[in-house]
C-alpha cells in the first residue's frame, strides 16, 4: 500500500512534558507514578479522504491537514465547545482546491458541484447534515447551523426543527440563515475541471465499447475510471475538547461524474460521522469519521458500527474486527467484487487508571493500513487511530491522509 500522508503538530511544551512517543510514555510510567494527571486541554484528528492520493500533491495534503488542525485548536485555546473546533476543521479543509470537498469538489455528470456535509455533537447526540447541495461554498456550515437551530426547540406551530435538508431546500434553507452562496463558476478549480474533462472523455470511449461483443472490455475501461488518481474522497475530523465533549464531521463532493442528486455516506445518519459521550452504558466517548465508497459505508453504517466496537476494552482488536466482519466481509456488501472505505476514530474517558499500553498503530494484515496518531503528549484515556481497506486487492494505493494535535 502507498504510505500514509502524515504529519504530526506538536504544540510547545514545558521541560517537564511527557515523552512524545505512546510506547515510551508507557515503559515510564514507573517513574511517573509519584505524580498527578494533569488536565485534558484537547485533541483534534483531521483527514483529508481515503483515496487514490497523488505523489506530487502530498506536500499540499500535509498543509491543509496541518492548516485544518491548527484552526480547530485555535477555537479550542479560546475557549470554543469541541462541536465549533470540528466545524472549523472542516472550513478550512473545504476551502482547500486539492480536497473533494466543498470549493473544488468533483463534477458530476451534469458538470455541477453537489456536496454533502454532517456533524454531530457528543454531548447533546444532537446531528445535522446537508446532501446534494449547490452554491454553498462550505456546506459543513449549513449542516452546523441546522444543528444547532434544531438544539433551540420547536418551531413555531409546535414543528420538528430539520436535521437534515438535500437539493434547493438545502440551498434555501442556508441562504435564509444567512450563509451566503457561491457563484458555480467560483465552486470548480482548474484541478476539478480538468478531471472532469478527463473522466467525460474516459466515459465516452467506455460508451462506445458498451457492446455486447465486449462486456469485458467495457467493464475494465470503467474501472480504470473509477479508480482513476484523481478520485480523493470524503474529507473529516474529530475532537475532544478541554471539558471532554466529542464531536465529529464530515464533508465530500461525492463520486466523480456521479448522477445529480446522488447523497453518499457523508450526510447519511451513523454512516458518515458518529459522535457520543460517555454515559452510564457507555464507559467511554466514541468519535468517527469515515472516508470512502459512499454506497458501501451506507449499507453498513460504518461509522456507528466502530463507534460500538470502541466501547470494548480492547477496542484495538475490536476496530479490526469491525472492519473485517461489519465492512469487508459484511453480507450487505457480499455482492461486491471490492470494497473501499477507510476510518478515523477517538475514544477518551476521564479515568485515571493506567496509560494505553497497546499502539492503534499496530501491524496489521494486508487489507488494513493504520493510520497516524498523535506522538504530541498523549494522555491516559486517550486513543486515536484509523485504519483504511481495499477488499479487493492488496497493495493497491489506498491512503487515509491524516493529521493529529493535542495540547494541553
Amino acid at each position: 500500500m502507498e504510505d500514509l500522508i502524515t504529519c504530526v503538530e506538536e504544540q510547545p511544551q514545558p521541560p517537564s512534558s511527557l515523552p512524545n512517543s505512546w510506547t515510551n510514555q508507557h515503559s515510564d510510567s514507573a517513574q511517573r507514578t509519584d505524580e498527578e494527571p494533569k488536565a485534558v486541554g484537547g485533541f483534534v484528528l483531521v483527514h483529508a479522504g481515503a483515496g487514490y492520493h497523488s505523489e506530487s500533491k502530498a506536500k499540499e495534503y500535509k498543509h491543509v491537514c496541518k492548516r485544518a488542525c491548527q484552526r480547530a485548536v485555535e477555537r479550542l485555546r479560546a475557549g470554543a465547545l469541541a462541536m465549533e473546533a470540528v466545524a472549523a476543521a472542516l472550513v478550512e479543509l473545504e476551502d482547500s482546491p486539492f480536497t473533494n470537498a466543498g470549493m473544488g469538489s468533483n463534477l458530476n455528470l451534469s458538470g455541477e458541484i453537489e456536496c454533502d456535509a454532517s456533524i454531530m455533537d457528543g454531548k447533546s447526540l444532537h446531528y445535522g447534515s446537508v446532501g446534494a447541495i449547490r452554491g454553498i461554498k462550505n456546506p459543513v456550515l449549513v449542516a452546523h447551523r441546522l444543528l444547532s437551530e434544531a438544539q433551540k426547540g420547536k418551531l413555531s406551530a409546535g414543528r420538528i426543527p430539520p436535521c437534515f435538508l438535500v437539493g434547493r431546500g438545502a440551498h434555501d434553507w442556508a441562504v435564509a440563515h444567512g450563509i451566503p452562496p457561491c457563484p458555480a463558476e467560483k465552486m470548480a478549480t482548474k484541478f476539478s475541471l480538468s478531471a472532469y474533462k478527463r473522466n467525460k472523455r474516459k466515459m465516452e470511449i467506455a460508451e462506445k465499447m458498451d457492446t455486447p461483443e465486449n462486456p469485458m472490455k467495457r467493464r475494465r475501461q470503467s474501472s480504470e475510471t473509477e479508480n482513476g488518481s484523481e478520485c480523493l474522497d470524503t474529507v473529516g475530523a474529530i475532537v475532544v475538547d478541554q471539558e471532554g465533549n466529542v464531536a465529529s464531521a464530515v464533508s465530500s463532493g461525492g463520486l466523480a461524474m456521479k448522477h445529480p442528486g446522488r447523497v453518499g455516506q457523508a450526510a447519511h445518519y451513523g454512516c458518515g460521522c458518529w459522535a457520543q459521550n460517555s454515559c452510564n452504558s457507555n464507559p467511554y466517548s466514541t468519535a468517527v469519521s469515515t472516508s470512502g465508497c459512499g454506497e458501501h459505508l451506507i449499507r453498513t453504517m460504518l461509522a456507528r458500527e466502530c463507534s460500538v466496537a470502541l466501547q470494548a476494552e480492547d477496542a484495538h482488536q475490536a476496530l479490526l474486527d469491525a472492519m473485517q466482519n461489519q465492512f469487508i466481509s459484511s453480507p450487505f456488501l457480499a455482492s461486491e467484487d471490492r470494497v473501499l472505505g477507510g476510518v478515523i476514530v477517538l475514544r477518551c474517558c476521564r479515568c485515571e487508571e493506567d496509560p494505553p499500553s497497546q499502539d492503534l498503530q499496530a501491524s496489521l494484515d494486508p487489507h488494513l493500513q493504520a493510520a497516524p496518531r498523535c506522538g504530541a503528549r498523549p494522555l491516559p484515556g486517550h486513543r486515536g487511530g484509523g485504519v483504511s481497506a481495499d477488499q479487493r486487492r492488496p497493495g493497491w494505493p489506498v491512503a487515509l491522509a491524516a493529521v493529529v494535535s493535542q495540547y494541553e
